[in-house]
C-alpha cells in the first residue's frame, strides 16, 4: 500500500504544468490520459481505492466523465459492482438529469441517468478543485434518494473537497493531497 502511495505521489511530482488562463493545470496520465501512463499508475490508485471501500455497502459506481471512467471501470471490473458514467451530453433517456457544473477554467452539463432511490452510490473521480462538479453531482444524488455510500478521489487539489465537507459532512476521500503554488506542484502530507 505504502509503495502505491509513494508511486502516485512521484507520479504528480514529474507531472508537467500549464496555464489555462490564470488556473494552473497538471497535466497527468490519471486526469487526463496524457502523458502516457503506465499500468502500475491506475493499478496503484485502482488498489489504494479497492482497500479503503466497504464493498458490501456499495450498490452502483459513479464515473464522472472523462478521467474517472477509467478508475471506475476498473474498479467495477475488480468488485462486480456495475457502473453509471455522468456524462457531459445528454441521451434523452427517461429520468435523465441534467446538472449544471463550473469548474476552475469551464462551465458545462452534466447527465445522469439509471441511479435509482435507494441506490448506495460509490462516486469515483480524477482530481477534485474547486469542488465544482463533485457538488451539483452529489446533491442530486441526494436529490433523488440516493445514498451516498462514498467518494474516492485520487488527486485534491486545492480546497474544493475540504469546503464541502465543512458544508455538507460528506464522507470524501482523496488519495493525493496537493496545492498549486503558482506553476509549481506541492504535495501535502
Amino acid at each position: 500500500m505504502e509503495d502505491n502511495v509513494k508511486r502516485l505521489r512521484q507520479s504528480v511530482i514529474d507531472a508537467p504544468v500549464v496555464m489555462k488562463g490564470e488556473y494552473a493545470y497538471f497535466v497527468h496520465p490519471l486526469t487526463d490520459g496524457v502523458p502516457r501512463q503506465s499500468s502500475d499508475i491506475l493499478r496503484a490508485a485502482h488498489d489504494l481505492i479497492s482497500e479503503d471501500v466497504n464493498w458490501n455497502t456499495v450498490d452502483i459506481i459513479l464515473g464522472i466523465e472523462a478521467m474517472g471512467i477509467p478508475l471506475a471501470a476498473a474498479l467495477s471490473f475488480s468488485s462486480g459492482k456495475p457502473l453509471i458514467i455522468a456524462r457531459k451530453r445528454s441521451y434523452g433517456l427517461p429520468g435523465e438529469v441534467e446538472i449544471g457544473q463550473s469548474t476552475g477554467y469551464s462551465k458545462g452539463e452534466i447527465y445522469l441517468n439509471d441511479i435509482q432511490s435507494g441506490e448506495r452510490v460509490l462516486v469515483v473521480d480524477d482530481v477534485v478543485s474547486t469542488g465544482g462538479t463533485l457538488e451539483p453531482i452529489l446533491s442530486t444524488l441526494e436529490d433523488i434518494g440516493a445514498i451516498i455510500a462514498g467518494v474516492q478521489i485520487v488527486f485534491e487539489k486545492g480546497d474544493g473537497m475540504e469546503r464541502l465537507r465543512k458544508k455538507y459532512g460528506w464522507a470524501l476521500s482523496s488519495l493525493v493531497q496537493l496545492r498549486m503554488a503558482g506553476d509549481k506542484i506541492v504535495l501535502l502530507e
